[in-house]
């Protein structure tokens, strides 16, 4: 019944996981950009579990005392799926597009969320910014990218992942910065899409943590625990996410291996991307957009 079911606040593009975790625990899911999400369980939310796009919006809630400061010590390290940064196109794909560098060719208009809401957007920058970097070695290449993306080729800016799906599904842009489990559902769900897995890109890592102020805190932790279970992974690499089990991802070809995935840890971990890229004051990227959105 309702009254057993977990409150989960997820990140916008997390529906197709929860509905297959779904299937054996019931749940409750409110779906919305992961900074929003993580700002309304630190405010009061009442939530059992969260699953947020970023690490940082879970570090949030540890800071607030709503989660355990030890809640990365299970078997994925508190990040039981995730996903890599793909560049949806249209069928067919008409600007031929297959690389970060055709993303700046004249005339190409790319759809990403806005970074200051949204976890994905931070990922999808992430991406173009190590490669042209060179994982963060030559941090004023990867700037210069991200100037010249955001500047010349990203005119809209969509609050959360979900949201930019739907504006590129409704006909803007030539291009969609994505998770790949969010093209795998839009082209499950019939949209002349296709998607390319650049030769380099980044490695997404969705976190999941148990609110520590939950009343079902026992049956929260058992859901999380659960989706680190070789059942828990197969459910999450059939719903199109790449599951953190080495073993089950390999038993899914169909996630194809990039020649090289960069990782947060590539750039320092967390707090130093949030600070040297992110943060609302200092960080170059949300400069970057302040600039673009004014």
């Amino acid at each position: 019944s309702a009254g057993n079911a977990l409150n989960v606040y997820a990140f916008s593009v997390a529906k197709p996981a929860f509905d297959a975790l779904g299937k054996t625990t019931p749940l409750l899911v409110s779906y919305g950009p992961s900074g929003d999400q993580s700002r309304k369980v630190a405010a009061g939310a009442p939530a059992d579990v969260v699953a947020l796009s970023i690490t940082p919006d879970v570090t949030r809630l540890v800071s607030a005392k709503l989660v355990a400061s030890d809640w990365t010590s299970g078997p994925n390290k508190g990040t039981p799926f995730g996903s890599v940064v793909v560049i949806v196109v249209r069928k067919g794909n008409p600007k031929g597009i297959h690389d970060w560098s055709d993303l700046l060719k004249s005339g190409v208009s790319v759809v990403t969320p806005n970074p200051l809401s949204s976890g994905s957007a931070q990922w999808n920058l992430l991406a173009p910014y190590s490669v042209a970097s060179n994982g963060g070695k030559d941090s004023a290449a990867g700037l210069d990218y991200v100037t010249k993306l955001v500047g010349e080729h990203v005119h809209t800016f969509p609050t959360s992942g979900a949201e930019a799906t739907e504006t590129f599904r409704q006909g803007t842009g030539d291009v969609l910065l994505s998770y790949e489990n969010e093209a795998i559902a839009a082209i499950k769900a019939g949209d002349a899409f296709e998607y390319v897995v650049p030769p380099q890109t980044f490695k997404i890592e969705n976190a999941v943590a148990v609110v520590s102020t939950s009343t079902k805190k026992d049956a929260a932790a058992a859901f999380v625990a659960s989706i680190s279970t070789p059942a828990g992974q197969e459910a999450v690499a059939r719903a199109g996410y790449r599951p953190a089990d080495a073993a089950v991802l390999a038993a899914h070809p169909e996630f194809v291996a990039p020649a090289k995935l960069w990782t947060v840890a590539d750039l320092g971990g967390w707090p130093a991307v949030t600070a040297s890229l992110f943060d609302k004051t200092t960080g170059a990227i949300t400069k970057i957009y302040s600039k673009a959105t004014t």
